[in-house]
């Protein structure tokens, strides 16, 4: 079923981490691509929030920008290199938008809105094992990807800096991914890892699992996705603080359903829907997406 592959460039979210935006783990599937096919696609969020999951409790309304509205189109493409071994890109482009004031933001000579590519992020997954228990075929696969800034996009110390659209790191991300399937098309993935990030970003745990069923006419999956990150990071307006958001710890938990089906040929379409159910220094946002791919 090589048409899935292209779904996870559709379905690729973006999480609100302290006013920042990172790329999300669904770059990575339990599926391959195949030798010599591959996809492109290209796809759409919309995502917005006014809480944010603060220490020692959630607040109600975003410092000073009261709401933030974050729309990103994100172009993604994969390749299987071998039957073994996919290679995939992926890159963002990202406006965020607060909803603070305009004399206030005025007289802080802030802004409410900044947009521009984020970050371009490649990675190589491998098929390490393929075997079957009982009725189950079991694939084990490796990760490695590097994920770094491609714009001139800023992440600076201060308020303004809430609505920045990156964090400005260079990310090193490896994970280890156990895929479990049927022939009837029921599914089910894991995978958890470590990322290593540049500067002030505290590094952190990464984990993920899905639940669904790939076939021939749709492609169905619920998922939670997890994120712990080191003990190193501040929290944001507690003592250690100093206006620098990238500097945070940014722990969460989200949760989200996707849809995918082939239109025609080589051509398919997604949607989503994906929450923040809790966290640390991340807004509760709930975001929309969708989008075409085209698959060979």
């Amino acid at each position: 079923m090589k048409h899935i592959s292209s779904f996870f460039g559709l379905t690729a979210g973006l999480l609100l981490a302290s006013g920042t935006t990172v790329s999300a783990q669904s770059l990575v599937s339990g599926f391959m691509s195949g030798k010599h096919h591959g996809s492109v696609a290209v796809s759409t969020t919309a995502e917005n929030y006014k809480q944010v999951y603060l220490v020692p409790e959630k607040v109600n309304m975003v410092p000073l920008y009261r709401q933030i509205f974050v729309t990103s189109v994100n172009l993604y493409a994969s390749y299987g290199l071998t039957d073994k071994i996919d290679a995939v890109v992926s890159l963002p482009y990202i406006k965020s938008e607060g909803r603070a004031d305009a004399q206030v933001v005025q007289d802080l000579g802030f802004q409410n809105s900044r947009q521009d590519f984020q970050d371009l992020t490649g990675v190589l997954k491998f098929k390490s094992y393929s075997g079957t228990v009982g009725n189950y075929i079991v694939d084990l696969l490796g990760v490695v990807a590097v994920s770094t800034p491609i714009s001139n996009y800023q992440s600076n110390t201060g308020l303004d800096y809430i609505i920045a659209i990156g964090n400005r790191a260079t990310k090193v991300t490896t994970l280890g991914v156990m895929h479990v399937k049927t022939a009837s098309g029921v599914f089910a993935t894991g995978q958890a890892g470590y990322s290593l990030r540049s500067g002030l970003v505290p590094n952190a745990f990464l984990a993920e699992t899905k639940v669904g069923f790939a076939g021939t006419k749709i492609y169905a999956e619920a998922l939670a996705s997890f994120q712990k990150s080191d003990e190193s990071g501040t929290d944001i307006l507690q003592p250690g603080f100093n206006g620098n958001f990238t500097a945070t710890r940014v722990d969460f938990v989200r949760v989200g359903v996707n849809l995918f089906r082939p239109l025609t040929k080589g051509l398919g379409a997604s949607v989503g829907v994906s929450s923040y159910v809790a966290g640390r220094n991340v807004g509760q946002s709930t975001g929309i997406s969708g989008g075409l791919s085209y698959n060979f």
